[in-house]
């Protein structure tokens, strides 16, 4: 059996890690560069309970212990630890000086207020995202798996079958039993071979800084109130190799034809260093490493899409994960590797996950 997998993303390279654990052959197909979009882009933060009582909660939890074992499965480092994880209201008006609980460490600038403690190093942690889908790929090259270059630009079906036998990439056939499609929001141009539900892209700028110092241990989640009073809801996280990331006043900018041309805002971005000044004065006079941006996936009802496209036997969908992809990047490519190998996952019922749940995208 050989499977073809569009995008090396994170979901793409865990589906592709996962297979070759069973011995299935992968070929994951890539336009632009492995972990090129928001898997390596994001921010890393892993939670094990925060998605209770929605569909997703199950392939959440799965995920984060996965996650834990393959922080030693893999022959990589990519900075995973776990956290603890804090809400902190921070303002441009006024100082909130001892408004706070004094729950975090002294990093944090005495003039925000520390809230509430939103989990610890037993639910909450984090990794390097680009770091973290170069691991998985690697390791599944080790075990066997293909990386090509190049666009999948259609696929071939066995004649009045209805079943996927080729894809088509840069114009050349590769022979294929099952196609997975894994682009993140550009999943959505597969909706012209294959019934799939829309998929849009939520437009995230971040930037990296470089503090000079070892960085904190904890996650911060921000209620930020601009100068004008209007509340926002940026995210920062300290790494483990030095660096602070922070991410924050996402749109919905029209999604650019292919990854490479996402370009990032600079007043973004210089808005996003000015927030995490206020956390922490270091910050304000950190070097920016890195101005950027994403689009994270995300489908009408907000819930991952996964499993089986109707109608064409052989071909599958693997996308739309939001803010949760790093996270829950091992569970669905445990699953799906369990899916395409055996036709059923018996980890997980997936049906709150299927593509045809939703109407189908038609260009």
């Amino acid at each position: 059996m050989n499977v073809a997998i569009a995008g090396a993303g994170v979901i793409g390279s865990a589906i592709a890690y996962y297979l070759s654990l069973r011995g299935v052959a992968a070929t994951v197909i890539e336009r632009h560069r492995v972990a090129g979009a928001a898997s390596g882009k994001s921010g890393g933060f892993l939670a094990r309970d925060w998605c209770t009582g929605q569909a997703q909660d199950g392939l959440a939890r799965l995920s984060f212990d996965l996650h834990t074992d393959l922080s030693t499965a893999l022959d990589a480092e990519y900075g995973y630890r776990r956290v603890d994880t804090y809400a902190v209201s921070v303002s441009e008006r006024r100082s909130l000086k001892g408004s706070g609980e004094g729950l975090a460490s002294d990093w944090i600038s005495d003039e925000c207020a520390v809230h509430q403690q939103l989990g610890d190093q037993s639910s909450t942690a984090q990794l390097i995202p680009d770091l973290f889908t170069h691991a998985l790929l690697d390791q599944a090259l080790v075990n066997g798996a293909l990386l090509i270059q190049g666009e999948v630009t259609g696929i071939v079906c066995d004649a009045g079958a209805g079943r996927l036998s080729a894809v088509e990439v840069n114009g050349e056939r590769i022979d294929a039993d099952a196609l997975v499609i894994a682009m993140g929001p550009w999943s959505v141009l597969a909706a012209q071979w294959m019934s799939l539900p829309a998929v849009y892209g939520l437009k995230s700028p971040s930037i990296t800084l470089a503090a000079g110092t070892t960085t904190a241990s904890e996650v911060l989640f921000l209620d930020y109130e601009d100068e004008h009073g209007k509340r926002h809801d940026p995210e920062l996280v300290p790494r483990a190799d030095g660096e602070y990331y922070i991410c924050g006043f996402s749109d919905d900018a029209p999604l650019p034809v292919a990854p490479e041309h996402v370009s990032a805002d600079e007043a973004q971005c210089d808005r996003l260093q000015a927030v995490a000044a206020h956390v922490a004065a270091e910050l304000g006079e950190a070097t920016v490493s890195r101005r950027q941006a994403c689009y994270r996936p995300i489908c009408e009802d907000a819930m991952p899409v996964m499993g089986a496209v109707a109608g064409l036997e052989g071909a599958y969908v693997a996308t739309a994960h939001n803010c949760w992809g790093m996270l829950n990047a091992p569970a669905t490519g445990f699953v799906m590797a369990e899916l395409i190998a055996d036709g059923v996952s018996s980890e997980l019922d997936l049906s709150a996950f299927a593509p045809a749940r939703l109407p189908a995208f038609s260009f």
